[in-house]
């Protein structure tokens, strides 16, 4: 899927290259329902519709003009209108059932409950409860995320005092045997 490029790898940026200046960037995630990354690009003609259509306003203009999601503005609710209006099909809707995007939430060391500090903002601000708390003998209780309940929507992200919490592909947020 298009915008399941992982957030934590990087390639050189050409205009970067060009200018003299190798350093390594992190691809943008896309709007759901986005294409693979090279027909998202063949397609899209940066006409800023989808961004303007976004009532969550999460949309914005990335480098070259494509729109990207930027989740320290807000979660995406999915309401589909980016995917309605974009007339170059960039974006397009996928199977009956089928995710919008291959995203996932994280949650990192830099948690405050991690810390020994109650804080329970993430859970309260996801909307598929995807996020809950495990009580602890002694301490805070902690965050726990159901990967198979997360939509990837950014609601935690957004929230989250400490910016502890990734959004990024599938195939890149750690197995809960891994965190």
């Amino acid at each position: 899927m298009g915008s399941g490029a992982p957030v934590e790898s990087a390639s050189p940026s050409r205009r970067g290259f060009l200018r003299g200046r190798v350093r390594a960037v992190a691809p943008a995630m896309r709007p759901p329902w986005a294409r693979e990354e090279h027909d998202f690009i063949s397609s899209c003609t940066r006409c800023d519709i989808c961004i303007d259509a976004c009532p969550t306003a999460i949309l914005v203009r990335a480098d070259g003009g494509f729109p990207a999601v930027d989740f320290s503005l807000g979660e995406c609710t999915f309401c589909g209108e980016c995917v309605t209006r974009c007339a170059p099909r960039a974006l397009l809707r996928r199977a009956e059932g089928e995710a919008p995007w291959a995203l996932k939430a994280s949650i990192g060391q830099a948690c405050l409950a991690e810390a020994g500090v109650e804080c329970r903002v993430c859970g309260e601000s996801c909307p598929t409860g995807a996020i809950r708390f495990r009580p602890r003998i002694g301490g805070v209780a902690l965050p726990q995320l159901d990967a198979d309940t997360c939509t990837g929507c950014g609601a935690c992200f957004a929230s989250c005092p400490t910016r502890a919490i990734v959004v990024r592909a599938e195939s890149e947020v750690p197995t809960e045997s891994e965190q």
